[in-house]
């Protein structure tokens, strides 16, 4: 059986940047309610760069709009353990955490990263005329 639903995908740094703007503006409640008519949220590099305490407070404020609503996907290289040093703030991680977690399956994947693996057996990357 096939379901369709509508999706929204983002790195964490764009969805803190959109949503940064729109509380600017002081439209983040307007943003927050388009971002709920999607059944499927993935934000993706969670803990590529770190977060501020502003910009933690408004991914918080995303996760609870979203909290037992819709679903959500994240994605990160980085350990519960170190969500707070990316969020800026331990209380503010534990935060998000206890709402992400509460409902949730964790799909931890080890091994080597796809990207890299040519690259370590020694293939050259394509070459590129400018």
């Amino acid at each position: 059986m096939l379901y369709l639903c509508e999706m929204f995908q983002a790195s964490a740094v764009k969805l803190v940047q959109s949503l940064r703007k729109e509380y600017m503006r002081d439209r983040l409640n307007i943003l927050l309610r388009s971002y709920s008519r999607y059944s499927l949220m993935i934000v993706d590099e969670i803990g590529y760069l770190p977060l501020n305490r502003e910009e933690s407070n408004l991914l918080f404020q995303l996760v609870s709009y979203r909290y037992e609503k819709s679903s959500t996907i994240f994605t990160s290289n980085k350990s519960f353990a170190e969500w707070g040093e990316v969020m800026g703030d331990q209380v503010m991680a534990s935060a998000i955490l206890d709402r992400i977690l509460h409902h949730c399956t964790v799909i931890n994947i080890k091994g080597e990263s796809y990207r890299l693996k040519d690259r370590r057996k020694g293939t050259p990357p394509p070459y590129r005329e400018k």
